[in-house]
């Protein structure tokens, strides 16, 4: 049987204020080219299908399009929900669903019972688990002292009825220890692991565990184990993403086969750096995508008057702009001093104003930043 995985589709998420509806809309509709190309029979949704709980009227409509597209090809569809999901919106009307073949998990009872489909090599089991938090599955085992999500993942999969002589497929939302993470504009590298995390082998009785939850596409601890990753890039931490679908073959028990089919997305996201006036010539910009989502960093050691304006008459989509010259360096470098060297506020804002200015702060300024503080300070109780 042969499985489209996807995961983290963040329906209804904006980046930098900018609405990813429509290259939403692109990317699903590259999806579906894809299960028709690889003739897939089923497709995997391991969560986070909304950005929010409460999600826009036009995210769900474009994801009510998505199944309807999906269930007009006859695919079976396998939602679960993830953390940035309710479950109780997503699995409304679960069962009517159900019956076209669109199942949609439901907040965990204490007893998941797997979906059976059958192909030329015999019956398969799909698993499906919403997003689990120990305190949701701690009521359901009161004597095993559930405290970490590794114990409460470990008490589920352990109390499910489990054929370990047929193939188990299960479906799934949380980290795993060791995942590389890149989804962050604070960290390109993440490593997860700590109270949330659980080890991999909590998932070895399965003969494939679609995960969603991190956002970069790989294997968790083994082949048989793995993230699909998000189907766009949102951050610009992800720029050096491959972003893709996992096409998953489940043949005979003991036998399978993962790729991924990459993705091209309507708008990609890149970053340019440099001066002001190199960024606006002609014959730096011609041939470009300037409909691109950037991120630019300007290298000018003066700010230019209504910089963001000016150069979205070249690059509309322009989400971000910083400076990146001696004084913001210099910015920078006193932060991470006043990190290691404990100072008063009032050293502090004298310190900043200096690296902005270039001047020392006057009588006056002193004195009325002195006066604001100590105001603050006692309407807040502080001593």
């Amino acid at each position: 049987m042969r499985f489209l995985h996807t995961a983290d589709l963040h329906i209804g998420k904006r980046v930098n204020e900018f609405s990813m509806l429509e290259d939403q809309e692109y990317i699903l509709r590259r999806m579906l080219e894809i299960a028709d190309r690889e003739q897939v029979d089923a497709v995997l949704i391991a969560g986070d299908v909304y950005d929010k709980q409460i999600p826009s009227a036009e995210a769900v409509r474009l994801f009510d399009w998505f199944l309807t597209r999906l269930n007009g090809r006859k695919l079976p569809v396998f939602v679960i929900s993830g953390n940035h999901d309710s479950v109780e919106r997503l699995s409304f009307g679960a069962r009517i669903m159900e019956e076209n073949g669109v199942y949609l998990t439901q907040s965990y009872d204490g007893a998941p019972v797997p979906v059976r489909l059958e192909d030329a090599y015999g019956p398969l089991n799909i698993w499906m688990l919403p997003f689990l938090k120990p305190a949701v599955v701690k009521r359901f085992f009161p004597d095993q002292g559930i405290e970490t999500y590794q114990d409460a993942l470990k008490a589920v999969i352990g109390q499910m009825d489990l054929n370990r002589k047929e193939r188990n497929l299960l479906i799934a939302h949380q980290f795993v220890t060791g995942a590389v993470t890149g989804g962050s504009e604070d960290s390109v590298e993440v490593f997860v692991g700590g109270v949330e995390n659980v080890d991999a082998s909590v998932f070895e009785p399965f003969d494939y565990t679609a995960l969603g939850h991190i956002h970069r596409a790989q294997a968790a601890g083994a082949e048989k184990i793995r993230y699909s990753g998000t189907p766009l890039k949102y951050s610009f931490a992800e720029i050096g993403h491959k972003k893709s679908v996992t096409i998953v073959d489940l043949k005979e028990k003991g036998t399978l086969e993962v790729r991924q089919v990459s993705l091209k997305p309507l708008r990609e996201m890149r970053k340019l750096r440099g001066r002001y006036e190199d960024l606006v010539l002609r014959e730096n910009y011609q041939g470009t995508k300037l409909e691109d989502y950037v991120h630019v960093i300007l290298t000018d050691e003066e700010d230019i008057p209504d910089v963001i304006g000016r150069l979205r008459s070249i690059y509309p989509n322009i989400m971000k702009i910083d400076y990146d010259n001696t004084r913001t360096r210099a910015g920078r470098e006193m932060l991470q001093e006043e990190a290691a060297v404990e100072q008063s506020p009032m050293e502090l804002l004298s310190r900043f104003f200096y690296q902005q200015n270039q001047r020392e702060m006057s009588p006056e300024q002193t004195e009325f930043a002195r006066n604001l503080m100590e105001k603050v300070r006692k309407e807040e109780g502080v001593e």
